[in-house]
């Protein structure tokens, strides 16, 4: 069982998963499969519901919605949960009293091009131009956008980072959000294969 990282904190329970089992592993424990018709996307989906399962062993999946927005959700808010998914890992995260949102993404080169698409120029000297850090960066703005669960957003105009403060491999990421003017406090970690970021 590759549970690969665990974190509790004051108001949420997280895990990451390293996908190393087949598909009848993760069906086998849910009781359900996956209707996605990649091979990859179909572990990737079984495996993001599986650790909602190993978060609340009696997780009721048959309240389980989408809402209109497009953020998974249960029917009666008796819990906030939120799952990303970069393969081979999937991660999720709950809180039975705070909302949440996060995301785990791998390292792939093209971000480093891609970067002035979601990063302003400010944000762009805090990352130093660094493949871990740029996908730290995205990877917050992603579960910051999770977290939200209320729409459209502009990354680049309306999730600004203001500062990211490091201990050795792990961040905390002060950032905005602009429409609701909330100020947000996320944490952030840069492993070896991955970035992954939560609040």
């Amino acid at each position: 069982m590759p549970l690969f990282f665990e974190h509790r904190g004051e108001h949420y329970h997280l895990m990451v998963w390293h996908i190393v089992e087949p598909e009848h592993f993760f069906e086998q424990s849910l009781g359900f499969g996956s209707d996605k018709k990649h091979p990859k996307r179909r572990l990737e989906h079984l495996s993001g519901r599986f650790l909602l399962q190993q978060l609340q062993p009696t997780f009721p999946f048959e309240k389980m919605v989408v809402s209109a927005l497009g953020k998974p959700e249960l029917s009666d808010d008796s819990c906030h949960f939120s799952i990303s998914h970069s393969y081979p890992y999937a991660a999720a995260i709950m809180s039975k009293d705070k909302s949440v949102g996060i995301d785990i993404q791998m390292y792939v080169p093209k971000i480093e091009r891609l970067q002035t698409k979601f990063l302003t120029a400010e944000e762009q000297l805090l990352t130093a131009n660094k493949i871990e850090n740029i996908t730290l960066a995205w990877a917050a703005k992603e579960a910051l956008f999770k977290y939200y669960g209320l729409g459209s957003v502009d990354f680049k105009a309306d999730m600004p980072i203001e500062k990211i403060e490091w201990e050795q491999n792990k961040a905390r990421i002060s950032m905005q959000l602009s429409k609701t003017r909330e100020a947000c406090k996320l944490h952030g970690w840069v492993a070896a294969q991955f970035a992954m970021a939560w609040l």
